[in-house]
């Protein structure tokens, strides 16, 4: 359906719902949507098990009472704590039709799966003692733990955790769209497995994406390596890095990848080429489609040299590792091709002081900042990853797996990047692609990977696209 994959604030999600309801729609109705759909995910956990539902007061809870007698229609056993009474109307209209056993706030029970319908996406405080001790107490003692929409306790729009100690789930499924808790960390480690039911809810302008698998296709009959795309890829004093690049780049699309280097490294594959020579004649090569700077660079003069060449070719850039401790706004005063900025924590916060940014707010708020500022695109990597661009454009990386989180990575994925960005794309889908690639890649790897076995394992990733 257009717009499932788009990721919505609290704000955004309201004036979406409300727009179904001016289409002619109601509150009980969407509430009936959102719930039984709910319900079947928690049927499949549950099966005859029992199925606990912690009801709060508002539309959550409503919620929580919709699911508990789709259960209970099915012949599941289902029964409902509520936290405190329903308080709006669409709440209390659920609790009156649900036909189950509703127990007191201090009930003890034991179950297969524990519904966390408790507070929605809507909630900015910490929960109140009462509620934390209800919602742990109930989380420890089922087999399963479900959160409906977001887990209660979490800030939607910033992923921030709003009390210590939260119970994880395995399994939090999604009203209407995507919130911002179910990509950002820390909500996200919380959240399990993630699934959609959706209620009808329009595409929004504006909206962040959740980045989707690529569609590509096979080159044409008539393509050769030059029509596929040529990326150039600047190597420093430590080749290692750029050569795990290069890697990626041939797995991820680009008809032809060249490491311009000093000296040809001992350990490069027979396969890739390796031009040597002064850099300001390699890099006037016309054929050249985009060019990745950075990994293994350095940080000394002759580092800035060739970052100042690399910048000056009019074609698109990639930049990682020592370029973006190197770059500052005069670099990128005269740029008319596209550039792409991927740091981590440590390169996204210096790339703020060399942009006069402060630093603060979320992380969705910093990268945009710094793409707005900079005018590059920005990916900010971590376990939460996320595209900023220039134009206020914004997705998100499904949650990949933890077992990235080893060296060289970062460079494999600057490699995929480059790659889709030498194929022709613009810099901001180029970016998402390359992200989506990067994290099926570690998917497919036999835990634990290294650097080098993910980049190996490219091409199977994009295979899975064609």
């Amino acid at each position: 359906m257009p717009g499932a994959d788009q990721i919505l604030t609290v704000d955004q999600m309201r004036a979406a719902e409300q727009a179904l309801i001016d289409a002619g729609s109601s509150v009980d109705a969407l509430m009936q949507i959102a719930g039984r759909g709910a319900a079947d995910w928690v049927w499949r956990m549950a099966g005859k098990g029992r199925v606990t539902v912690l009801c709060g007061p508002g539309n959550n809870g409503g919620d929580g009472y919709v699911i508990a007698e789709a259960i209970r229609e099915r012949g599941g056993q289902a029964v409902v704590v509520a936290a405190v009474d329903p308080r709006t109307d669409a709440a209390i209209n659920a609790r009156n039709i649900f036909g189950g056993e509703v127990l007191a706030p201090d009930a003890d029970l034991h179950g297969e799966v524990f519904v966390d319908c408790l507070f929605g996406s809507g909630l900015t405080r910490p929960l109140a003692s009462a509620h934390m001790d209800q919602l742990s107490r109930l989380a420890a003692s089922h087999r399963h733990a479900v959160a409906i929409d977001v887990p209660s306790g979490v800030q939607s729009d910033s992923g921030m955790l709003l009390n210590d100690d939260l119970p994880s789930y395995d399994l939090t499924i999604a009203l209407g769209a995507w919130k911002f808790a179910h990509v950002l960390m820390p909500s996200a480690a919380q959240t399990g497995a993630l699934r959609l039911v959706e209620i009808g809810v329009e595409p929004v302008a504006g909206a962040a994406r959740m980045i989707p698998r690529p569609k590509v296709t096979a080159p044409l009959p008539h393509a050769h390596k030059y029509t596929r795309g040529m990326l150039a890829v600047v190597c420093g004093k430590m080749p290692g890095a750029a050569l795990l690049a290069c890697e990626a780049a041939q797995g991820a699309g680009a008809g032809y990848v060249k490491l311009f280097a000093d000296q040809r490294p001992a350990n490069a594959p027979f396969d890739l080429v390796v031009e040597t020579g002064a850099l300001t004649d390699m890099l006037t090569d016309d054929r050249n489609t985009a060019i990745l700077c950075g990994l293994g660079l350095g940080r000394d003069g002759v580092a800035r040299e060739k970052l100042a060449i690399a910048l000056a070719d009019p074609v698109p850039v990639v930049l990682d590792a020592d370029a973006l401790v190197l770059l500052g706004p005069r670099l990128l005063a005269e740029r008319q091709a596209e550039t792409i900025a991927t740091p981590h924590e440590g390169e996204l916060a210096s790339l703020e002081r060399s942009f006069d940014l402060d630093g603060t707010g979320s992380k969705v708020e910093r990268a945009s900042a710094l793409a707005a500022a900079s005018g590059m695109v920005i990916v900010a990597k971590g376990p939460d990853t996320l595209v900023a661009a220039p134009d206020g454009r914004l997705a998100c990386a499904p949650r990949a797996t933890s077992w990235l989180s080893t060296a060289g990575t970062g460079d494999v994925l600057a490699g995929a990047i480059a790659s889709r960005l030498a194929t022709g794309m613009s810099g901001f889908e180029a970016a998402c692609q390359g992200l989506w690639l990067h994290g099926e890649a570690a998917r497919l790897c036999p835990v634990p990977f290294g650097a080098s076995t993910l980049a190996a394992i490219m091409p199977e990733a994009f295979a899975s696209c064609l």
